[in-house]
């Protein structure tokens, strides 16, 4: 969904004074606006204007990968972003040659997948993730591409910090930031439907079985899904092997219950206060032979979920440090149930 991860857009500014009742009347305004956005998406063809094709070298060639060639990979994957940085800038494309620069330049970043084509996709790790006993994959939404990394690596990069300070002695943690896939625009028809989570699935379940591999299969993992990445977790869920499943910010999932995503993992729900996911219809259609909408509210009791305080953030709020959302979805990762606080 829109401004996926991990930052909104600036909000309006109250007209007419800076009483309390006007912000609140812009703020309304401005949470009104972006459901209709979305809702127009549901409801009529829209189209996102088309990411421009930047040049970039096929992913390095690096074959099976494993616990003892990880720093291979990375150091593989950090060449192969210089390559593509340098054929960005020769495209003309200063943005998104810095982005990738910066990725190829500092030898402590762990790329464990980096393509650079098109809208590009990226996969890194904080921690030691061969070692780890506990390990959150951050799953983006919509308009999460390369160019927008940043914010998608900033939300993993808080967790990490905070799972180090909360993590009993001896556990070990990693934080995964996967942009696995070919995120959906924003206002777009393909936001408004599981076509692109389903496509995608296969990658993410892929993904799932090389992190047991890599951790031995002792690691306890937990995927947090955000905005239309929960649409991606959903379709992938059906037996994945993950112990925590965590839909953040949810438009929906394309199931009626969290029974139908057939999967054995804790399936966990939440929503800020200020999110305005909330006022997006939580409804299914069949149009034109497609079916658009995700269904039932996962906030929803009759959905199932668990439902953890997410604080009084809004869409882009979830990782911020400090927040209610970061620390109970810590709690989540580490295993630590009991200590959730409940919305």
């Amino acid at each position: 969904m829109a401004r996926s991860v991990f930052r909104s857009p600036a909000r309006p500014r109250a007209v007419g004074g800076t009483g309390g009742g006007g912000a609140r009347g812009a703020h309304r305004w401005y949470r009104t606006l972006l459901a209709a956005l979305i809702t127009a998406g549901l409801v009529a063809p829209l189209s996102a204007a088309a990411r421009p094709r930047v040049p970039a070298p096929p992913p390095a060639d690096l074959g099976p990968v494993t616990a003892a060639t990880l720093d291979r990979a990375y150091a593989a994957n950090r060449a192969n972003a210089a390559e593509a940085a340098r054929m960005a800038a020769d495209h003309g494309d200063r943005r998104r040659a810095a982005v990738e620069r910066a990725m190829a330049e500092d030898p402590a970043r762990q790329l464990l997948a980096f393509d650079g084509r098109g809208a590009g996709r990226a996969t890194e790790v904080f921690g030691d993730l061969a070692r780890a006993d506990r390990v959150a994959v951050l799953v983006p939404g919509s308009d999460t591409h390369l160019d927008s990394y940043g914010r998608l690596r900033a939300a993993a990069a808080h967790l990490h910090e905070r799972l180090g300070r909360q993590a009993p002695p001896g556990v070990r943690t990693a934080v995964v930031a996967w942009l696995g896939y070919e995120t959906p625009g924003t206002v777009s028809t393909s936001v408004t439907t599981t076509t692109r989570a389903e496509e995608s699935a296969p990658g993410l379940r892929t993904f799932v079985t090389l992190l047991h591999t890599l951790t031995g299969g002792n690691a306890r993992v937990a995927l947090l899904c955000h905005s239309y990445g929960s649409v991606v977790c959903a379709s992938a869920a059906p037996g994945l092997d993950v112990a925590d499943l965590v839909l953040v910010g949810s438009p929906g999932t394309g199931t009626d219950t969290a029974a139908g995503l057939r999967t054995s993992a804790r399936v966990w729900a939440g929503r800020g206060a200020d999110d305005w996911v909330a006022d997006v219809p939580h409804l299914k259609a069949e149009l034109f032979g497609t079916t658009v909408g995700f269904g039932t509210d996962p906030m929803a009791p009759a959905y199932g979920a668990r439902r953890f305080d997410a604080g009084s953030g809004g869409h882009s709020d979830y990782f911020a440090p400090g927040s209610a959302a970061l620390t109970n979805l810590t709690r989540i990762v580490l295993g630590a149930s009991a200590e959730v606080d409940h919305a």
